[in-house]
Parts: C-alpha cells; sequence; structure tokens
C-alpha cells in the first residue's frame, strides 16, 4: 500500500516537487499504468515568481493559473523561462482574447460561447490551443460545467473549430470521502472519455485530480494531476 502525500510546509519547494514526481511514480505502478501517462500540473495561482522559479529550477514545465491578471503579469516576468501556462480557471467571455493569445491549454470550457471565442481569438501564427471540456460530474447546482449528456453534442461542434485542439476533459468533482469513494467518480470520466473516444480519437486527456484525491484520479487514469498544495503550500503561506 502506498503511503498517503504528506506536506511539508518547511520543506524546499524543489523537494516537494520531487516527492510529487515520486508519488506519481508509486500510484502508476501501484495501478498498472504507465507513468509517463501522467503530467503533473503545478498549480501556481497566487504564488510569487520565486516559487515558480524554485519549481522550475527543479524541472518543473507546467503551471496553471486560475486569475487571468496574475497569470498574464507572471507569464511576462517570466518570458526568460520555457513554462507551458494552463489557464484552469472560469472565463468570462471578455477574458478569451488574452487567455487565447497567452497560454497553450485551457481546461475549463465550460461552455460553447466560450470555445468559439477562443477559436477565433487565437492568433494564427500560434499552434492550436489545446482545450479540455470542464465536466460537472458531480452534478452539482453550484458548479459550472457540461453535463454528461450535453457532451457528445458539445464535442461534435468543438472539434471542428479552427485554431483548437480538442484534447479531453476536466472535472473537479465534489468532496468524497475515502479512496473508494473518490474513484467511483473518476471512473465515470473515464467511461465518459472511453465512450467519446470511439467517436473522436483523438481525445487523449483527463485532467483530474488534485492534492486530496490524486490517488484515485491517476487510479482511474488521470492523465493530468493539478496539484497546489502539496508543492507551494497552503494558500497565502
Amino acid at each position: 500500500m502506498t503511503s498517503p502525500i504528506s506536506i511539508n510546509q518547511s520543506a524546499n519547494i524543489a523537494e516537494n516537487v520531487q516527492q510529487i514526481q515520486q508519488n506519481i511514480i508509486n500510484f502508476c505502478q501501484q495501478y498498472g499504468r504507465n507513468p509517463d501517462e501522467v503530467r503533473l500540473l503545478a498549480v501556481s495561482k497566487t504564488k510569487p515568481i520565486e516559487d515558480i522559479r524554485a519549481a522550475y529550477a527543479s524541472g518543473q514545465r507546467l503551471f496553471g493559473e486560475n486569475y487571468l491578471q496574475e497569470a498574464l503579469q507572471k507569464i511576462s516576468e517570466l518570458e526568460d523561462l520555457d513554462i507551458e501556462w494552463h489557464f484552469i480557471g472560469a472565463i468570462q467571455s471578455n477574458k478569451t482574447r488574452d487567455i487565447a493569445e497567452h497560454f497553450s491549454w485551457v481546461h475549463s470550457i465550460d461552455r460553447l460561447k466560450i470555445a468559439r471565442r477562443l477559436s477565433a481569438q487565437r492568433p494564427p501564427e500560434l499552434p492550436a490551443l489545446n482545450v479540455c471540456l470542464e465536466v460537472n460530474i458531480s452534478e452539482e447546482e453550484s458548479k459550472s460545467g457540461f453535463k454528461l449528456a450535453e457532451l457528445e453534442a458539445a464535442i461534435d461542434e468543438i472539434s471542428q473549430l479552427p485554431n483548437l485542439a480538442l484534447r479531453g476533459l476536466m472535472a473537479i468533482p465534489a468532496q468524497a470521502e475515502g479512496l473508494q469513494e473518490q474513484r467511483v467518480i473518476f471512473s465515470k470520466m473515464k467511461q465518459t472519455l472511453d465512450r467519446l473516444k470511439h467517436k473522436h480519437p483523438q481525445l487523449d486527456t483527463l485532467s483530474m485530480g488534485m492534492t486530496n484525491d490524486m490517488q484515485a484520479a491517476i487510479a482511474e487514469g488521470s492523465t493530468i494531476v493539478r496539484i497546489g498544495t502539496a508543492i507551494f503550500g497552503e494558500r497565502g503561506t
């Protein structure tokens, strides 16, 4: 049995990154997966430039941001680093142009209008913007995202939009108690992606799993885990 993730607030950020990478390897081995299939996305929202540079120095290249204005400042100040920037926050219509111009990935497309705007506003000289559709997998009234019944029609349309590369699905499930309950909801995401891949074989990404449910997500097929606290410490620390 793999030990749960431990968070040492006083530990060096580089050590935390290395520990999470080792946890990914351990969980993949435990569940019969290839560790190369799972990428670590360091969620750096609210964290200072120095922390991002420390994580980068340890080999981390993927960073996720939730708040656009904060992210744009970081992207500008860190132009000297070959960071792959992922936008993972809620998207307002008036923010799509800046997102389309400055990010490599968007995980949080929750309605068709946003996908259309990102496609129209992606600069033609840039590679296609990698996108995931946010799924309201726990069917929570308070959360945005596509319902399962809406996904197929949405994917049919979004996959035809120019300047976007539709890669897969993202979810932030309702909090579940214990590993097995977490696995049940993540399993539903994996089954959904597998079903959609019959018609859209380019779908290869499941963005799911955070600090407290990473093990369950990897067990059920996650390809990108979004980790903030276990790398950078609690928000504001």
